[in-house]
């Protein structure tokens, strides 16, 4: 019988090079989700730069992963599957723990974020079971239904944004309204418009 020790360093040598870039990915915005803390712990703005700067360091080992990838003329359906979990920290789960930090803390807030990551999860989940039939002849995907996942990237600028101009908490950009006795912030809208158009059938052409 293997010993059972060596198991997980075989998974390892099951890795290929593009997937250390997504592991890149997924640490990236695990730190995001740490300094998003550090902010709410602290008050410290630099901090909400921080989360933007490892955001953007996500998504630049996002791209870099596919191109390694198709460079190397190797992908796996491991490689697919940690490209999702990373994607769901980094530009799912990430994004929304800012906005939390940020001052979107209602229950209207709440839901609103809660939707952007259900959003963002049901996108990959659909692209992952649906990839093999949307492939052409090359077994390449041409086109994606929806917008990407990491297009949350946007949203996390404009949080720096305002974080630069003093826009956060009770100031927050876009301002509030009240519904049934509890706030929703415009920019919380923003987050569920960002995941109905993950989860819509709008094709968007894949790099």
């Amino acid at each position: 019988m293997p010993d059972a020790k060596k198991k997980p360093f075989s998974m390892i040598r099951e890795f290929q090079l593009a997937d250390w870039f997504t592991l890149g990915n997924a640490v990236s915005g695990a730190g995001a989700l740490f300094s998003a803390m550090s902010y709410v712990a602290t008050g410290e703005i630099r901090h909400v730069h921080y989360a933007a700067a490892l955001v953007f360091a996500a998504l630049v080992f996002d791209v870099l992963d596919g191109r390694v990838a198709r460079w190397r003329h190797r992908s796996s359906p491991l490689g697919r599957e940690l490209d999702s979990l990373a994607d769901v920290i980094s530009f799912g789960v990430a994004p929304a723990a800012l906005a939390y930090a940020c001052g979107m803390r209602s229950l209207w807030d709440r839901v609103l974020l809660g939707y952007f990551i259900a959003c963002g999860v049901s996108r990959l989940a659909r692209y992952n079971v649906t990839a093999e039939t949307m492939a052409d002849e090359s077994g390449k995907v041409r086109h994606f239904e929806g917008t990407p996942i990491p297009t949350s990237f946007v949203l996390v600028v404009g949080l720096a944004w305002a974080a630069t101009e003093g826009a956060l908490g009770p100031q927050m950009a876009l301002g509030a309204f009240s519904l049934a006795g509890h706030a929703v912030h415009g920019y919380a809208l923003l987050y569920a418009l960002s995941g109905s158009l993950m989860i819509s059938r709008i094709p968007v052409p894949k790099p």
